[in-house]
């Protein structure tokens, strides 16, 4: 019952992400949602693995958790440079 709950707390939370990330006024108030819905899906599925009786979602978790970091650190490079080379500061 308590993992149920679990899970459906994070999916609320999940849909909260996905409304910050579509709304966020700047650009790196979207990657941050996007970031935050990633890591509340590696909870959901390390959950959800435990509640299933399932292990095997907690190394589908674990390459989710390494692929969200990486995705997030190349977009945010990828905005700095752009920031970086098209504002015509220099």
């Amino acid at each position: 019952m308590m993992f149920g709950f679990s899970c459906l707390a994070l999916l609320v939370v999940m849909g909260v992400a996905l409304v910050r990330a579509f709304a966020g006024p700047s650009v790196y108030d979207r990657i941050l949602a996007v970031n935050m819905f990633g890591t509340k899906t590696v909870l959901f599925l390390a959950v959800f693995g435990f509640f299933t009786g399932r292990p095997d979602f907690l190394d589908i978790a674990l390459v989710y958790a390494l692929i969200n970091f990486i995705g997030v650190i190349a977009v945010l490079r990828f905005v700095e440079s752009v920031t970086h080379t098209g504002t015509g500061a220099d």
